[in-house]
């Protein structure tokens, strides 16, 4: 059927009213970030009042990939080689006492067609910043035997998962984070293959829509109990909190019985997990909202406890009240918890691991390796690195140093996106790429 010329008029008047609002809104506010990325880092970054610009920021960073004899850029008095190449999207890693290494990989679940506007862009981000495409859903094992500090081979230790990511060796099993469940695998260090079929430990949240797909998992010292991680299901809660329950927390599970309750709340993306060798607490790193503009707010690096709440949808850092949120009682903002230490703003900090054993020199002998992600919605471009927070008698201090540079070239673009980081038996850093595909590994000169 054809097109009435009346239509065609309506349609027409829409589109240039919707790109001279665009424009207006442009040069109303660019986005632009208007504080240095050092401001926002730290015991006390400075929080600005929310200025989002009409249209959405976005800024994500094109993979183009390493070239040939490329590597980032490691700081002074450390080199960066190439542990691994040729991985499928590996995301978390796992060293072994023996020296194996184990890597997950995986794009994430398949997704339902988008039905709005904002599910479309987010779709056309994932797919330019190399987060999308087929999905291996496996876990492979690494094994540098000659201790060359290069991987000379590599062995499918489990297939067929659903969207693994974190995982934890403890009291003969391995635990694997897939997006939809806890599974555990008998698993003895040496082996390089299962057989065994898996059990499931725990549902998780996921399924429909599952926002923030990632799952992650760390156990306790003794191993009897695992921590999950589970991102929110929603950027502010625009969908409603029935698809939030047990969602933007970090579970406690019981290994023997898969009985667990919710340790901490009010996370809206908890990532990555780890012990603090001086205090034996647990901590976390945590991707804080979008649509505030280019200056807030801050991800975040926090001590988590048993009933602490954070805030998420309401409140962020400690308190502030997000007025797009509906039917927030403002009073509760006094039992809020403050981060201890800020990120940057939209840095998508993913990867959390203490110095612990590592040999990196006096700089890096006690804080945490953090692998900074990158994120689309600042301007300028911010994260795409690995830093490192230094800690003092257990606790953050001071501004971060950077260990791992150079995921953006020139053009802006990203040769690769840091995951996870791991401390390897020899006292390197260990480095998952996504985009790259590859591990990298950062040693002592």
């Amino acid at each position: 059927m054809r097109m009435s010329w009346k239509k065609a008029l309506v349609i027409a008047v829409v589109v240039l009213i919707v790109v001279a609002i665009a424009g207006w809104a442009v040069v109303r506010n660019s986005g632009k970030a208007t504080l240095a990325l050092e401001d926002q880092m730290g015991v006390s970054p400075e929080i600005l009042a929310p200025d989002p610009p009409i249209v959405t920021t976005l800024n994500f960073a094109t993979v183009v990939g390493w070239k040939d004899g490329e590597t980032p850029t490691p700081a002074a008095g450390l080199k960066v080689n190439a542990f691994a190449a040729d991985l499928d999207h590996p995301r978390w890693i796992v060293p072994l006492a023996n020296g194996d290494v184990l890597v997950s990989e995986t794009t994430g679940p398949r997704r339902p067609p988008a039905k709005s506007l904002r599910g479309i862009v987010r779709g056309f981000v994932m797919r330019r910043a190399g987060a999308a495409g087929d999905n291996a859903n496996r876990i492979v094992l690494l094994r540098d035997a000659d201790g060359d500090g290069v991987a000379e081979s590599r062995t499918v230790l489990l297939s067929g998962l659903d969207s693994p990511v974190g995982m934890a060796v403890a009291n003969g099993q391995l635990y694997v984070a897939e997006t939809s469940k806890l599974t555990r695998f008998p698993f003895t260090v040496g082996q390089t293959a299962i057989t065994a079929p898996g059990v499931k430990v725990v549902d998780l949240p996921s399924r429909p829509l599952n926002h923030h797909w990632v799952k992650n998992v760390i156990a306790s010292p003794d191993g009897a109990k695992l921590y999950v991680t589970i991102g929110s299901n929603s950027n502010i809660a625009e969908n409603g909190m029935a698809v939030e329950e047990g969602r933007a927390a970090i579970w406690e599970v019981d290994a023997a019985t898969g009985q667990h309750r919710i340790f901490a709340t009010g996370l809206r993306n908890p990532n990555g997990m780890a012990w603090n060798p001086v205090t034996g607490e647990l901590w976390t790193v945590v991707n804080e909202r979008d649509g505030l503009g280019s200056d807030i707010v801050p991800d975040y690096l926090a001590s988590v406890g048993l009933g602490d709440s954070f805030g998420w949808p309401c409140f962020y850092w400690g308190g502030y009240v997000d007025k797009r949120v509906a039917d927030c009682d403002v009073q509760q903002a006094q039992y809020i918890r403050r981060p201890e230490y800020a990120l940057g703003t939209h840095t998508a900090a993913l990867g959390l691991n203490f110095a612990t054993g590592q040999m990196l020199g006096a700089r890096f002998a006690e804080g945490a390796f953090i692998g900074q992600h990158g994120s689309w919605n600042r301007k300028p471009k911010a994260g795409y690195q690995v830093i490192f927070v230094p800690f003092v008698n257990g606790k953050p201090t001071g501004k971060p140093l950077p260990v791992l540079t150079g995921f953006l070239n020139a053009k802006g673009e990203a040769r690769g996106r840091p995951v996870e980081v791991a401390i390897d038996r020899t006292g390197s850093l260990l480095v998952a790429d996504d985009a790259g595909n590859r591990i990298w590994r950062v040693s002592a000169q």
